[in-house]
C-alpha cells in the first residue's frame, strides 16, 4: 500500500514533466523541452528521497495502521516496508524516465527496459524467497530485495538507452543534475503535476480506507481484494498504456495546434480499450469459476473471489475508458479537472460500501461500491473529453 502510495507522489514529476515536454516539442521549442525533462529528473531524485526518509524514520507507525495480527506479520510488513520503500528512489525515477521517453514518441525503451526489469523479479523471487542453491533464504525480505534489484535494472536500462540514443532530439541527453532549479519550469510541473499527485495519493487512502473494511469479513476477504486487483490488472494495465500514449499524442498535436488529430486518436483509442474492457467483463462474468480457480482453491475463498469478479465485471469495460480518458485530458493540460472529478467520484466508495455492507449483501456490497463508481466515473469523463473538444474546436 505504501509502495502503492510513492507512485501518486511520484506522477508529480512525470506527468507535469510529460505534458510539459510533449507540447514543447509539438510546438517545436526543443530547448525548453530539455529543461522540463531536467527539472522534471530533479524533482523525481528529491521527492525519492524525502519519501525514502518519511518511511524508515516512521516505519513503526505506519505499519501500524493496518492493525495486522501476529508478531511475524508484523515484523515481515516491517522488513518489506524498510527494503522497498527505503530504495523508492529507483521506481521514482523509473516513472519519470519512463514519461519522458513517451513524451518523445519512444515507448520502445521504457517497454524493454520494464521487460528486463519483469523477468529478473520473476528470476529473483523463487531464489531468493525459498533459497534456492546458492543463495540464502530470506523469505519476505527476499521478495523485497528481488523488486528492488528489477527497478534498478529498469533504471539502469533507460539511462543507458540516453546515452546510445541516436534521436538528436532526444531531451534527456546532456541533463545536468546539479544545475539550480529553474523557477518557472518547477512551478509549470507542479501545476500540472500537482493534481495528478493529490489524485493518486488520495486514491489510495481511500482504497486503505476500504481494505480495513474487507478486513472485518476475514482473511479470505482480504486475499480476494488483493489478488482480484493483480486479475484485473490485465484490463487497466492495458488502458493505462493506451492513456500514457494519448497523453504524449494529444500532448504533442496539442501544442501543435492538431485538434482534428487529437479528436481522431482519442477516437481510435476508446473503441479499442472499450472493447478490450467488454472482453474482459464478459470473461469475468462467464468464466470466473475457472479464473478464480487459477488463485484460491479453499471453498470459501473460491465463493468470494467468484462472486468479487461477477461483481467487478460490470465496471471493467468503463474504467478502461476512464483511465484513457485522463491520459487524454492530462494531454490537454487539464490534469486539475481530472483530479476533482475522480477524488469526488472515488470517495463516495466509502459511504457507498459502509451503507451497501451493512445491508443483505455483506461484503458484496463492498464490491458493488467499486463497480457503481467505477462506472459513473467512465461515463463523466467521456462526456468531460467530449465537451472540452466542443470548446476548444
Amino acid at each position: 500500500m505504501y509502495v502503492w502510495l510513492s507512485q501518486g507522489l511520484a506522477s508529480l514529476a512525470r506527468m507535469g514533466g510529460q505534458v510539459h515536454v510533449a507540447q514543447c516539442l509539438g510546438r517545436g521549442d526543443k530547448e525548453q523541452a530539455h529543461r522540463y525533462a531536467k527539472t522534471a529528473v530533479q524533482l523525481s531524485i528529491l521527492l525519492g528521497l524525502a519519501f525514502a526518509a518519511v518511511s524508515l524514520l516512521f516505519t513503526d507507525p505506519l505499519v501500524g495502521f493496518f492493525k495486522l495480527e501476529g508478531v511475524k506479520t508484523i515484523l515481515d510488513a516491517k522488513i518489506y516496508m524498510r527494503i522497498t520503500c527505503g530504495l523508492i528512489l529507483f521506481s521514482f525515477l523509473n516513472l519519470t524516465l519512463t514519461g519522458l521517453y513517451t513524451a518523445q514518441g519512444d515507448s520502445k525503451t521504457p517497454f524493454v527496459a520494464n521487460f528486463i526489469g519483469l523477468l529478473i523479479n520473476l528470476l529473483l523471487d523463487p531464489l531468493l524467497i525459498l533459497g534456492v542453491g546458492p543463495f540464502p533464504r530470506i523469505e519476505v525480505a527476499g521478495a523485497a530485495v528481488a523488486t528492488v534489484s528489477a527497478q534498478f535494472v529498469v533504471m539502469f536500462v533507460m539511462m543507458v538507452g540516453v546515452f546510445r540514443s541516436k534521436k538528436e532530439e532526444n531531451v534527456l541527453k546532456g541533463i545536468r543534475l546539479f544545475e539550480p532549479f529553474s523557477k518557472e519550469e518547477l512551478g509549470n510541473i507542479c501545476k500540472i503535476g500537482g493534481p495528478t499527485a493529490i489524485q493518486g495519493m488520495v486514491y489510495c487512502m481511500i482504497s486503505m480506507v476500504l481494505t480495513r473494511m474487507v478486513a472485518a469479513f476475514g482473511a479470505e476477504a482480504i486475499a480476494t481484494q488483493r489478488v482480484g486487483g493483480q486479475i484485473e490488472s490485465v484490463s487497466w494495465n492495458t488502458a493505462d498504456g493506451f492513456a500514457a500514449a494519448l497523453n504524449a499524442f494529444v500532448g504533442q498535436n496539442y501544442g501543435a495546434k492538431k485538434m482534428d488529430r487529437v479528436q481522431k486518436g482519442y477516437r481510435i483509442s476508446f473503441w479499442t480499450v472499450a472493447i478490450w474492457g467488454a472482453l474482459i467483463m464478459l470473461a469475468f462474468i462467464i468464466f470466473p469459476g475457472p479464473i478464480a480457480g487459477v488463485f484460491f482453491h479453499e471453498e470459501k475463498a473460491m465463493e468470494i473471489a467468484i462472486s468479487y469478479l461477477i461483481i467487478i465485471g460490470f465496471s471493467e469495460a468503463f474504467m478502461c475508458v476512464e483511465l484513457m480518458t485522463i491520459g487524454a485530458l492530462s494531454g490537454l493540460g487539464k490534469t486539475k479537472l481530472c483530479s476533482v472529478i475522480s477524488i469526488t467520484a472515488t470517495s463516495m466508495r466509502i459511504p457507498l460500501a459502509m451503507v451497501l455492507s451493512r445491508t443483505s449483501l455483506g461484503l458484496d456490497g463492498i464490491w458493488w461500491a467499486l463497480t457503481l463508481t467505477s462506472v459513473a466515473k467512465g461515463i463523466i469523463f467521456y462526456l468531460t473529453f467530449r465537451y472540452q473538444m466542443r470548446e476548444k474546436c
